[in-house]
């Protein structure tokens, strides 16, 4: 329980901020920072178990059957991850709260930031593929808010949406991939993926998965060809900055990739695809860092530099470079968070991030330039800082590698990302912080308060520490991290400052030097890559951006064409050839089950129906007369699921006929009585053509079904658990709201997303020019000169209360025999109808308790709440529990769990229809003309009674 809650405790936080909304800037941080704190303390009691060789686990099951479990598990590897995400977290808390302004949302900002924690989170310790792609989305949606947070601001917009975009398009081949992964596994659990190495490897899936899975880690860690959206993310605040290039989301791929090394890694193919793009990515990052000018840019492209040393790392595929890349991670982690917040002091209190308007700040701001001078030579890997230790450790591992044949040009170009490394990192510090001062800056420069430089302090001394003694402080952590990484039990981890002459010492030397050199002739080089015609990603992103917009819109305009005929000709067309194509490939024996004999009723019934259904074809253009042979259709039906012995679809289809037929009645009152003629013969032909070609398909494989025994009907499972597990009788509610209340809880989201959609397409209705039109309308039926008909609004007011009734006797009675939630919401509603046909819109609407739209939201969140409850209980989603109760007078009686989520259901079925309802009668509002000096139906005006008998 305690993995569940140290995953829970980041996103209660973030209800928790939503609730202080009008709270004190230091009560949300407060709040946020207890929340992650909380988690990182539950993390810290389980951390000397997992080092130890524990594997804290806990699992639920979702979807068994799409092997769908919220299974978590917390291993070394986990463990470390998971401990950078809080307690880098915490300390971006703290510093978020002294850095940004009072104009802008503490809470909102904080919020997004729990959000993202607890996706991170999810993803590191995550025990199932699918449950990690959930988080892995959950991180992409998050960190678009967080990129975005000054929405005013067009490049944070751009930013967001560039970030989006690609790692969303990354996270679809991560989910392919991953997929592809669990097949080859048989299972989509990663403690048992993890164990099939050897069978993955050789699985015929394994090329397909790997490139698939490399390309959602590469999104999302910015390698190369998609790294150009990390520095567009520098838009967002920078604390963001701070946590997304430290501990969270581009460090995401890199964990991925560290997760599923000892079962992707170890092949040829591996290397190429893996060490190259590392390694491309790492010279690329450096040579773009070198020469930006905005701090944040600078460290962005560092990021991207040393995102792709580290994936050059892991691309070795050796247990002693995975072991490196290990320590990297965590190296990185504390100096880049620590960057980060040192460019967002220099702009907090300098006014600027031009590198250009910097220098000389060392003396107006000591304790800024001591920190940002120490984390800035960790990363140019000055010794003894931690900086250097895993970088002398990455040249070491590079000189054991060839690369198609050379054994030289891994070597050469790692030291020559070191070098451009070293040049950056000096930059920063020499252009910032050392010489003279300026005459002026764009602000004040000073120190700031130490909510705003403890937290990057904290983090160099770290960096400090780890280098100083990395045997006693990250050995203890690295080593079962590496250890749950590669399998080896016998892995070793010894890092110290010298190591001797070796070739990494005089590579390393190299790189220091040659990045000193760099720098004296910068001036020089950037004058000449000014001048290169260099391609740059963001023009290319946007003209890719307009060509795939250009092609969707010639697509859709295509598709969509204003034709509701040639679009379901096509949908007809479709569905007709794929039946045929079935056919023809396999086959339609005859079935063997017998047939029922044809009583007359059941002719004469029949031939209504097709009666009906040719007299709406021939009465197409009378529209009234066109909805009452449908009505006749439907009742047809429904007289059908009688004689079929299938009551509650009667009840259903009854119920459905009637509200639909007196809401399209009420739209029928807004139209011309008569259409005009909508299509020439040739497409009449084609529609009788397509239509009956449709019809004879469905009414094979109608026949080719009911007269076939399935072997094993799914039916009898039902049949044989509807009262021993559901506690029911009535085995189609039970299905319904237990064996398939998932299936029902998305039937209500589609009604009640159906019913918005109506309320959002007719409230344009009665604005702008639609307006206009509505009001100059003339309708073409003779009105009656009676408003409300007496005896119509006496029989509604003595009915209602009576079918209200009769709906929740249907709603109480239906888990045992014909009813349920979904009729009950439909006979409440067409009482409800009555009422607002019968005495008018207003005066019911005067009466109305509560809105639509709330019925609908209470609806969905009161079923999603019952399913979720068994969680609680450690069964799946959406199982109910049952109980029999005995009570003096009532007797016994049964209390189910599914009637609260049928509760759920009638009332989203209630406010659907009565949100259409009103938005038809806005409409009719808006279209009548005749102004009655009547409040309303029947109501009588004691002011005017008392006038009149005086």
């Amino acid at each position: 329980m305690l993995l569940l809650l140290l995953i829970a405790l980041p996103f209660l936080g973030t209800l928790l901020l939503a609730s202080l909304g009008r709270a004190g800037r230091t009560v949300q941080a407060s709040a946020a920072g207890a929340m992650t704190g909380a988690a990182l303390l539950i993390l810290v009691s389980l951390a000397p178990s997992v080092l130890q060789g524990g594997v804290p686990a806990a699992h639920l099951d979702w979807v068994p059957g799409l092997g769908l479990a919220f299974s978590l598990f917390l291993d070394p590897l986990g463990l470390m991850f998971a401990g950078l995400i809080l307690g880098i977290g915490l300390l971006i808390i703290i510093y978020a709260r002294f850095y940004l302004s009072a104009a802008d949302s503490m809470g909102r900002f904080l919020s997004y930031l729990l959000l993202f924690q607890g996706a991170m989170l999810g993803i590191v310790i995550s025990d199932n593929l699918l449950l990690l792609l959930v988080f892995w989305e959950l991180t992409s949606l998050s960190s678009f808010l967080l990129i975005g947070f000054w929405r005013d601001e067009p490049e944070a917009r751009q930013g967001a949406r560039m970030a989006l975009l690609v790692t969303g398009g990354g996270g679809l081949a991560l989910m392919a991939g991953l997929l592809l992964l669990g097949q080859a596994a048989g299972s989509y659990e990663l403690s048992s993926i993890l164990a099939s190495g050897d069978a993955i490897r050789h699985s015929s899936l394994y090329p397909v998965a790997l490139v698939l899975i490399l390309i959602g880690c590469f999104a999302k860690s910015a390698q190369f060809p998609f790294h150009f959206w990390l520095p567009h993310a520098m838009a967002a605040p920078t604390p963001v900055s701070a946590y997304l290039h430290s501990a969270t989301m581009v460090k995401a791929g890199i964990f991925l990739l560290a997760r599923l090394w000892p079962v992707l890694a170890g092949t040829e193919l591996w290397f190429y695809l893996v060490a190259t793009t590392g390694l491309v990515t790492m010279l690329i990052g450096a040579s773009v860092a070198l020469f930006r000018h905005d701090l944040k840019s600078i460290l962005a492209y560092s990021t991207i530099s040393q995102l792709g040393m580290l994936t050059m790392l892991f691309g070795f595929g050796t247990p002693a470079a995975a072991i490196v890349g290990l320590f990297h991670i965590l190296n990185h982690a504390t100096f880049k968070a620590a960057l980060f917040m040192n460019a967002g002091i220099v702009d907090h209190e300098a006014g600027t991030r031009d590198i250009r308007a910097l220098g000389g700040l060392a003396t107006l701001m000591p304790i800024t330039a001591t920190l940002g001078i120490v984390a800035a030579a960790s990363m140019a890997g000055i010794p003894p800082l931690n900086g250097f230790l895993s970088k002398e450790m990455m040249l070491e591992e590079a000189t054991h590698f060839q690369w198609l044949g050379s054994s030289w040009l891994i070597p050469a170009l790692a030291t020559l990302g070191a070098l451009l490394s070293v040049a950056y990192s000096l930059r920063y510090i020499v252009q910032v912080y050392l010489g003279p001062r300026r005459a002026s800056y764009p602000g004040k420069p000073h120190d700031p308060p130490f909510g705003l430089w403890g937290p990057s302090g904290l983090l160099v001394l770290l960096v400090v520490a780890i280098g100083l003694w990395p045997v006693t402080i990250a050995a203890p952590l690295i080593l079962p991290v590496a250890q749950a990484v590669t399998g080896d039990a016998a892995v070793s981890f010894a890092p110290k400052l010298w190591h001797g002459f070796t070739p990494a010492l005089y590579m390393s030397l190299l790189a220091i030097g040659g990045g000193a050199i760099l720098l004296a002739r910068h001036a020089g080089l950037l004058s000449i890559w000014e001048r290169l015609p260099l391609p740059y990603a963001k023009p290319l992103f946007e003209r890719g951006v307009e060509m795939v917009v250009h092609a969707s819109r010639t697509m859709t305009l295509f598709i969509h064409n204003q034709s509701l005929q040639r679009q379901m000709a096509f949908l007809f067309l479709v569905a007709i050839l794929l039946g045929v194509e079935g056919v023809m490939t396999g086959g339609l024996p005859a079935g063997t089950g017998p047939t029922l004999p044809a009583p007359p009723l059941a002719v004469v019934a029949w031939l209504l129906l097709i009666g009906a259904t040719l007299a709406v074809v021939r009465a197409q253009r009378q529209r009234y007369l066109t909805l009452i042979f449908i009505s006749v259709i439907g009742l047809i039906v429904s007289l059908a699921f009688i004689y079929l012995s299938a009551p509650d679809l009667a009840l259903t289809q009854i119920s459905v006929e009637v509200v639909t037929i007196l809401l399209l009645l009420l739209a029928l009152n807004l139209l011309p009585k008569t259409p005009p003629r909508l299509s020439g013969n040739a497409l009449r032909v084609r529609d009788a053509v397509l239509g009956g070609a449709g019809g004879l398909a469905a009414g094979v494989a109608a026949y080719a079904v009911m007269t076939r025994q399935p072997n094993d009907p799914i039916s009898q499972y039902h049949w044989a658990n509807s009262y021993s597990g559901g506690g029911g009788t009535n085995v189609v509610n039970v299905t319904l709201v237990d064996f398939r209340a998932f299936d029902t809880f998305g039937e209500i989201i589609v009604l009640g997303i159906a019913a918005l959609t109506i309320f959002a397409l007719l409230q344009t209705a009665i604005m702008g020019a639609s307006g206009r039109r509505l009001l100059a309308w003339i309708p073409d039926i003779v009105r009656s000169p009676e408003r409300h008909p007496m005896m119509f609004v006496v029989a509604t007011r003595l009915l209602f209360p009576l079918a209200v009734l009769v709906g929740l006797y249907i709603f109480l009675r239906g888990h045992n025999m014909p009813g349920g939630g979904f009729i009950a919401g439909l006979v409440i509603s067409i009482a409800m109808l009555m009422q607002y046909m019968a005495s008018g819109f207003e005066w019911a609407e005067q009466r109305r308790q509560v809105d639509e739209h709330l019925m609908i939201g209470l609806g969905v969140i009161i079923a999603a709440l019952t399913g979720l409850g068994s969680l609680a209980f450690g069964l799946p989603v959406f199982t109910s529990a049952f109980g029999y109760f005995t009570l003096p007078v009532v007797g016994t009686f049964e209390l189910a769990t599914a009637m609260l989520f049928d509760i759920g259901v009638a009332m989203t079925v209630i406010g659907a229809v009565m949100l259409a309802l009103a938005e038809l009668s806005n409409i009719a509002q808006r279209a009548q003309k005749e102004v009655f000096p009547d409040s309303g139906p029947m109501d009588i005006d004691p002011a005017r009674i008392r006038k009149e008998l005086s």
